[in-house]
């Protein structure tokens, strides 16, 4: 069964911090005392992939029973979005959903308005989640994007080969800021146990 966890739209520059800008995730497969964990994690997970993915690029980085497909799109607005998925989600579909979430993302919300995500109104966002949970619903918008054919998307087994040369994901979970004492707690559990709803 192919699912999609999250989708998540953000502002992305060369360097620095990325901005979480508009966020959508159906955790409906974690049990009620996971989903605030597992929810922290995919917004770690998807900053984290954005930040390390170059401008113009896409990739998609495995890890574990996971796959975060980014698609960097760069430029003056410097926006990326990230779709997190289960290893079986098809890879086309993925990025074609990307593009099209970026492009009604920049028609809907003013870039005026990036600068306080706080007041970012996109609901759209819940309904791609929902709707597009089978890739088959992506055939549309994949026969637009038929470019992507032509277009190189870099596959990355783990979320190690992304990370600069030195860093290591436990110290990166140990040091973020947006992840509560209780999700970093989950996270090295989850590690011990290798169980099946570990994030990283």
């Amino acid at each position: 069964m192919v699912k999609i966890f999250s989708i998540s739209v953000l502002q992305a520059p060369p360097s620095g911090a990325s901005v979480l800008l508009a966020t959508a995730n159906d955790l409906s497969s974690f049990s009620f005392y996971q989903k605030g964990s597992v929810g922290e994690f995919m917004t770690f997970f998807s900053k984290t992939v954005a930040e390390r993915t170059p401008q113009g690029q896409r990739q998609s980085v495995q890890e574990n029973n996971y796959t975060a497909h980014v698609y960097n799109r760069g430029g003056s607005e410097q926006l990326a979005a990230v779709i997190i998925t289960d290893q079986e989600y098809p890879v086309r579909p993925a990025f074609s959903l990307l593009a099209k979430v970026m492009d009604e993302f920049t028609t809907k919300v003013p870039q005026a308005q990036w600068a306080n995500p706080g007041t970012i109104q996109f609901p759209e966002m819940a309904g791609y989640i929902s709707k597009y949970q089978d890739p088959r619903q992506a055939d549309t918008i994949m026969r637009v994007q038929a470019e992507l054919d032509e277009t190189k998307i870099v596959l990355h087994k783990t979320i190690e080969s992304v990370l600069q040369r030195g860093e290591r994901l436990d110290t990166l979970v140990d040091r973020s800021n947006h992840l509560s004492a209780q999700s970093k707690m989950f996270y090295k559990t989850a590690k011990k146990q290798n169980s099946c709803c570990v994030i990283m």
